[in-house]
């Protein structure tokens, strides 16, 4: 029954039919396309082309974007002419970006992969990392989807949250209190990070560009850590480890409450962030803390895209352990994560950051190559 509400009647006539779904990937696509805006794929259109609209303008974030992924000219699926759009003028596939996936390699003993997932059409995702010597930073930033341009403050963001946590970590003399100093650096990077978004936000953004943030400092035997939003950070050991970070999240407020986290983490709107970085965010202080580990490990800093598939330390660590079972090279471990949760469905971007704790006494920094990406891809 039609429920007796004018907006319903004036917006949602009854006998409006669902929009078609894309055969391959089953995200909506207009009746007039021919391919689906999310993975390129050719659909059959069920309703003749609109007329031309009037220009409009697009936000400075998004057209930059736009030139980014027109810059391959040439198709790698047929070998047809990429357009400014971003897809091939032949065959309809869009044009990978830099973005889409990439990895980050600054020592043997600290790795991560960024991967756009495979239902979204861009990766609003951002991995920052560094190590140097017993000392590594790890910084992971999810793009709010339903912001304008969440990709643009993910990437603002994870460049001021690293850079200024580097700078913390080498400004650090021996023998310094460095649990009572990070805490103070993590919400100093965080109240940096929000500038960072608010001056890559077009003063034109109804809806403004906004990110989580999860970040962990490592050196030596310690670690710390902190997190904003819904992005997390774990300490993983052989067949089990602990969830350090707490999620500012509906679902979190319900565990709060008593509910469980299986239960609290289905509910429909689990995963409405109570805090975030951006123009309009209200409280943008971070929670922080230190951790000591009584056994060697890993440190995770992952966002939701992985851990919507594994959400306890004991279900993360079986995949973690699976994915090391043939390597012990953490980029490749980051990635097998990555594999592991777009076979699952890969329905969100997904980044994983890892780090051995504790740190080898004498780690070896990786030289560039080709899987070893020492600068973050341009994010707007």
């Amino acid at each position: 029954m039609t429920p007796e509400w004018p907006l319903w009647s004036a917006e949602h006539p009854a006998e409006e039919s669902e929009p078609p779904r894309c055969p391959s990937c089953g995200e909506p696509v207009t009746p007039s396309a021919s391919f689906c805006e999310s993975c390129g794929a050719a659909v059959t259109p069920t309703a003749p082309a609109p007329a031309p609209a009037e220009p409009t303008e697009a936000s400075s974030q998004t057209q930059r974007l736009g030139v980014r992924n027109s810059q391959a000219a040439t198709c790698t699926s047929c070998g047809g002419t990429i357009d400014a759009d971003g897809y091939c003028t032949t065959c309809g596939t869009k044009a990978p970006s830099p973005q889409d996936h990439y990895r980050q390699s600054p020592a043997d003993w600290v790795g991560g992969v960024c991967d756009r997932g495979l239902q979204h059409s861009r990766n609003e995702d951002a991995l920052g990392l560094w190590a140097d010597g017993e000392c590594a930073v790890l910084v992971v930033c999810d793009g709010v989807s339903s912001s304008t341009d969440a990709d643009a403050a993910s990437g603002a963001a994870v460049q001021a949250v690293r850079a200024g946590l580097v700078d913390t970590v080498a400004a650090s003399a021996p023998g310094t209190d460095l649990a009572a100093v990070m805490a103070v650096a993590f919400v100093d990077v965080a109240a940096a990070a929000n500038q960072a978004i608010i001056a890559v936000t077009p003063a034109e953004a109804a809806n403004a560009p906004s990110a989580t943030v999860a970040a962990a400092v490592v050196c030596g035997d310690e670690m710390h850590f902190a997190n904003l939003g819904d992005s997390r950070v774990y300490f993983l050991s052989g067949g089990d480890g602990v969830l350090l970070s707490l999620d500012d999240s509906m679902a979190q407020a319900f565990i709060d409450q008593g509910m469980e986290r299986s239960e609290a983490e289905a509910l429909p709107r689990a995963h409405a962030i109570t805090k975030w970085l951006g123009r309009d965010a209200v409280d943008i202080v971070p929670r922080v803390g230190s951790y000591r580990p009584t056994e060697p490990g890993w440190v995770l800093v992952c966002s939701d895209g992985l851990w919507n598939y594994a959400s306890t330390p004991a279900e993360l660590a079986a995949q973690l352990n699976a994915a090391a079972a043939t390597t012990a090279d953490p980029t490749l471990i980051a990635a097998g994560l990555v594999s592991w949760a777009n076979a699952q469905g890969g329905r969100d971007n997904i980044t994983v950051a890892l780090a051995r704790c504790p740190a080898p006494s004498a780690p070896t920094t990786l030289e560039a190559d080709s899987s070893t990406v020492e600068e973050l891809p341009e994010h707007g």
